[in-house]
């Protein structure tokens, strides 16, 4: 299924990519060729490249966080360029922790740049983006850092939790959903409302915002892991059953482990298992994860999220029109060839 792309994303681009081009313009050349690398600027080479820079979602949220609170989308900026450099922070790291070698259809930064590249370009990022944030004349910039911040620290647990999984065997769906929550949900959280905090929104809408983020994010990330299983390369540009390779422990797999039976034994066995798997081994893992309920569940929980986030919106006083843009991005990341 092909999705138009919302009109929100397409001005979200247009607005925040110059801005976001000239913040990292202020990096070391080298760190700066790292992240013009991984945005899709530029190749290894550091030679210029049409496109690039992915979906920008997390800067249209910001923008249209600004609208809902009932400011110009420029008021958002700040927030945009902000809530990017965070996220490609995250990215640059989380490569690397994976041992992930492709994104976007390309070698990672760190396969090009090494492994010290990769961190250290990512470290910069963060630093600039508080730095972004505070450039912001008034409180609300402060208040803005300090959101950001607390979003920052629960991305970083999530990521930890993630990790820690990888041991464990006793990993429940609710702490599955909590790491997710962290891990994507935060960031998401951050994204859809620091624009209302620029544009000096009240407690309310703020934090209603940062809920509808938050459902977002976990939506988003449900879905993320059902294309982690059975996605098409094309669209994830990562290899097919590409999380089942690296025996991740994501929803749908946990899911199919609490369900019990002969499907669950051998799946866990498979879990704990080392070495290289084949791919007609990794397709019958993915149909017991299939067949004890994970895709069935996942993608109904991914659903009902979504269905939260309409909910919070509806409850807000906004133009008629944001409503509307926030709903349809809502809609088109979390409807991406399930």
């Amino acid at each position: 299924m092909t999705m138009t792309v919302p009109d929100a994303i397409e001005r979200g681009r247009t607005l925040t990519v110059p801005a976001l081009r000239a913040v990292v313009d202020r990096l070391h050349p080298r760190l700066r060729h790292v992240v013009a690398y991984h945005r899709g600027w530029v190749d290894a080479a550091g030679e210029p490249l049409p496109g690039g820079g992915g979906k920008l979602v997390r800067p249209a949220l910001a923008l249209l966080s600004a609208e809902a609170a009932g400011a110009p989308a420029e008021v958002g900026l700040p927030a945009a360029v902000a809530v990017e450099l965070v996220h490609d922070f995250s990215l640059l790291h989380d490569d690397l922790m994976d041992g992930d070698t492709e994104r976007r259809h390309r070698p990672t930064a760190w396969t090009v740049f090494g492994a010290d590249g990769a961190i250290l370009a990512g470290d910069a990022l963060l630093g600039l983006a508080t730095q972004v944030l505070l450039e912001v004349e008034g409180d609300a910039a402060r208040r803005a850092a300090l959101i950001l911040g607390a979003g920052v620290q629960d991305l970083v647990r999530g990521q930890a939790e993630d990790l820690m999984f990888e041991s464990r065997s006793d990993v429940t769906v609710a702490d599955t959903l909590r790491m997710e929550d962290g891990k994507t949900g935060a960031l998401l959280a951050c994204s859809a409302s620091l624009g209302a905090v620029l544009a000096g929104a009240g407690d309310e809408m703020v934090d209603a915002l940062a809920e509808y983020g938050s459902r977002l994010g976990t939506a988003f990330q449900l879905i993320d892991d059902l294309l982690g299983i059975w996605g098409d390369p094309a669209v994830t540009g990562k290899p097919v059953l590409s999380d089942l390779r690296s025996r991740k422990k994501s929803v749908p797999v946990v899911v199919a482990l609490e369900a019990g039976g002969a499907a669950a034994e051998e799946l866990r066995a498979f879990l704990v298992g080392t070495g290289e798997s084949s791919e007609a081994e990794l397709a019958h893992i993915a149909e017991l994860v299939e067949q004890a309920g994970g895709r069935d569940w996942t993608t109904a929980e991914a659903d009902r999220q979504l269905k939260a986030c309409e909910n919070v919106l509806r409850s807000l006083s906004m133009p008629a029109a944001v409503e509307a843009e926030l709903l349809a991005l809502a809609r088109f990341v979390t409807e991406r060839d399930r």
